[in-house]
This record gives structure tokens, C-alpha cells and sequence, in this order.
């Protein structure tokens, strides 16, 4: 049920209520900015990739349930040179066609397909709406609100407040989301091994975001999130069936067997790529369309995420 300011405000005085349902919300499995949505906000890093700013995840904008979306999808290069950068129809829960392949894949047991299918497998985003404290590089952004998209780590630090292992008796739950018993977001970005890292990054002790009129205020410039789980922003199954076949097969490679070409940068542009491999090819065509190269946050690689094999597909 959507709530308004009221709602919301007297959810302060039902505060175990609404943390258990959010963390029950984590539980649950389920890149969608654009360069000139200024909506969304990603902090700048400097030249050996370190990085630092201090944010506030908000709660669930106005009409809204829940201060996040889910977003799956899937991002590689075939063997044709073209890449397939898709929304997965997963997220709605519907079938979906590189899901389906890396499925028959990965039943064949080989090893080689294995690899393929771990190459392959979905990405998972998160959006929210966050304040921003402290900007460094960018001053002029502090205190005001936009959307965030970020990944599995960052993700992952906010289960571990809102959830804290047994063993650790000292540390108390915390909804982050909470306007009012909530906590900033100290972000250290670090270059390690080529990738970003957010190991470094850490909730601060609780505090409020302000007074209740300066709360409000800074609810009302919450951004939807629900229009990013709208069916508009998917293709149809036909649709990503018949990119799918053209990104692997070059008419000489059997598309259940194309290998799929590895990805070393964690900073691909991957908006840039969509575009080009959605080109349809030419007859003087002699090249595949260039892709540019571009800082994104919480790209890592379907390589280096191979390594994860809870979810393949």
C-alpha cells in the first residue's frame, strides 16, 4: 500500500513493523540511467580510480512501497563482434531468452559451456533515491536528491546493517532507509586489481535526516522508481531472441555453442555498445561500430563475475 507524508511519518512510531518488512524485502533476487538522465548521480573518481562521498538512501518515494528496484540484465560481446545489452525479462518474472540458453548450457555439464554460461549470466542493479552529503568534486550537488544505481556490494552493506550476523552481539540493526533513525553512507571507492571496490565504504551511527518540515521537503523531490519495472522499458521476447541470435551467430557458428568474447574493463560503455550492436549491419559495412570506453559504477565484468555461481543465469 503507497503511503503519504502522514503515512510515512507515523511509520515512525511503527518502526519494528516496517524494518521487518524491508529486510524481508533483501531477501529477495530480482543499467537503467542514461548519460544525460540528470536525475542520477555517480561519484567521480580520480585518476588512480579512488573516490569518496557521503549519501543517505531515502525511503520509498511518494505512492511507492519500497526505496529500491531490482533490475536484471544481461551484458556481453559475441563472437560476431556485436554486443547483447538487454533488460532481462526475468525482472518481471516472464522467460527470457539468454536465460533459456545459458539454462540449456549450463545442463550439458560440460566445463566449456559452463564457462560460457558464467560469461553470460545476469547482472543485478539496484536504483534508489539517496541525498547527497558530502560531494568533494562536485560541492554543488550536496543536499539534493537524486537516483542511485548501484550493485551487489554496496547492496550487500546494506543487508549486513539491516541483518548483522548472530556472532556480533554489539551491532544493532539499522533501517538505512529511515529518515529519522536512519544513517549516511560513507562511499570509498578504490581501484584493486583493475576493479572498482567498496569494501571500504560503511554506514555512519545513526542520525536524522532533519526536522520533520525539512524531511518532507526532501521527500516530495523523491523520483519514482516503479517506471523502471515498466513494461515499456523491455523488448518482447521475440525481440531479444532475434538481437540474441545476431549477436552470436555470424551464420558459420551454431548459436547454443558460440563462445561468448571476454570482458577485461570494468568500465565499458555500455549504452554505447547497446546502440551500436543494435545497428543493423550494411553491405559496405567493413567494421563493427566502435565502442567507446567510459567510467560507469558497479560494472564489473561478467568475467570477473563467473566466479559467483549462486545465480548462472
Amino acid at each position: 500500500m503507497a503511503i503519504d507524508f502522514e503515512a510515512l511519518k507515523a511509520l515512525k512510531n511503527k518502526a519494528t513493523e516496517r524494518f521487518a518488512h524491508l529486510k524481508e524485502e533483501t531477501q529477495k533476487s530480482g543499467s537503467f540511467e542514461k548519460k544525460d538522465d540528470t536525475r542520477f548521480w555517480q561519484p567521480d573518481v580520480d585518476k588512480d580510480g579512488n573516490g569518496y562521498a557521503v549519501i543517505r538512501f531515502l525511503d520509498a518515494p511518494q505512492g511507492e512501497d519500497s526505496p529500491w528496484v531490482r533490475i536484471w540484465s544481461h551484458g556481453f560481446k559475441g563472437p560476431t563482434g556485436k554486443w547483447y545489452i538487454e533488460n532481462s525479462l526475468t525482472t518481471l518474472g516472464e522467460a527470457d531468452p539468454v536465460s533459456e540458453l545459458n539454462s540449456e548450457l549450463w545442463n550439458t555439464g560440460t566445463e566449456a559451456n559452463k564457462e560460457i554460461v558464467r560469461k553470460r549470466k545476469r547482472k543485478l542493479n539496484y536504483i534508489s533515491n539517496i541525498m547527497v552529503v558530502t560531494d568533494p568534486k562536485h560541492p554543488e550537488n550536496n543536499g539534493k536528491v537524486f537516483l542511485f544505481k548501484y550493485g551487489k556490494k554496496i547492496y550487500d552493506k546494506i543487508k549486513d546493517v539491516m541483518s548483522p550476523p548472530e556472532e556480533f552481539a554489539d551491532e544493532v540493526p539499522l533501517n538505512p532507509f529511515d529518515f529519522w533513525g536512519g544513517a549516511n553512507f560513507k562511499l570509498k571507492i578504490r581501484k584493486v586489481e583493475g576493479y572498482r571496490n567498496y569494501d571500504k565504504s560503511e554506514f555512519e551511527s545513526p542520525s536524522t535526516v532533519g526536522t520533520d518540515d525539512e524531511i518532507k521537503a526532501i521527500w516530495e523531490q523523491t523520483h519514482p522508481l516503479q517506471e523502471f519495472l515498466d513494461r515499456k522499458n523491455f523488448k518482447t521476447y521475440v525481440e531479444l531472441k532475434r538481437n540474441l541470435e545476431r549477436v552470436l551467430n555470424d551464420g558459420t557458428t551454431s548459436t547454443a555453442t558460440a563462445s561468448t568474447a571476454k570482458v577485461d574493463d570494468d568500465t565499458i560503455d555500455y549504452e554505447a555498445a547497446s546502440k551500436a550492436s543494435n545497428k543493423e549491419p550494411t553491405p559496405a559495412a567493413t567494421k563493427q561500430p566502435r565502442v567507446d570506453v567510459a567510467e560507469d559504477d558497479d560494472l564489473a565484468t561478467f568475467t570477473k563475475l563467473a566466479n559467483d555461481d549462486d545465480d548462472p543465469f
